[in-house]
């Protein structure tokens, strides 16, 4: 199955300036982007906490969501909530029938597929801002060698570098 870290970043390397910092400033052309490749896939891998920042479960496509808290359960026939480790979760989905997942983030969800070699190709939308502190890509270390597949600009101001995975 392949996995797509798909984000967006600042300049200076930030997801966001704290765990509930709302996604508003990535702009409308990488919002398309982000639509168009989640839905392409059918499902979008998040951690609890990107999650709750959303507020709600994606229309038009899988949401699985990562979390430790057992208790949570969802209403809605396209989100999932599960424990499972990132093998698991994407052996699953192969089972269902999907060939493609799209990893959403948080930074700690992202590691944990980083350091399994989960993931495939990096998608980064490079927006013109700087946070200075905030969150980063990766919650550590995570040694991933890259291969630039191709760039392109996303409205006047911000970069797509589209980038695949060395294994």
């Amino acid at each position: 199955m392949k996995v797509i870290l798909l984000m967006a970043q600042t300049l200076d390397g930030k997801i966001g300036r704290n765990p509930g910092h709302f996604p508003d400033w990535t702009g409308k052309e990488d919002k398309r982007l982000f639509v168009r490749i989640t839905k392409a896939a059918g499902v979008l891998i998040m951690g609890s906490k990107t999650y709750d920042t959303i507020g709600g479960p994606l229309p038009g496509r899988k949401n699985v969501v990562l979390t430790r808290d057992k208790s949570r359960g969802s209403d809605f026939p396209n989100l999932v909530f599960t424990g499972k480790p990132p093998r698991e979760v994407l052996a699953d989905l192969q089972a269902e029938g999907y060939t493609t997942a799209v990893l959403a983030g948080g930074t700690i969800v992202n590691t944990l597929f980083a350091r399994e070699g989960l993931i495939d190709e990096i998608m980064l939308t490079i927006c013109p801002l700087f946070f200075g502190d905030g969150i980063a890509l990766f919650s550590e270390q995570v040694p991933l060698e890259l291969r630039l597949l191709k760039t392109e600009t996303l409205g006047s101001d911000a970069i797509l570098a589209h980038y695949e995975v060395i294994k």
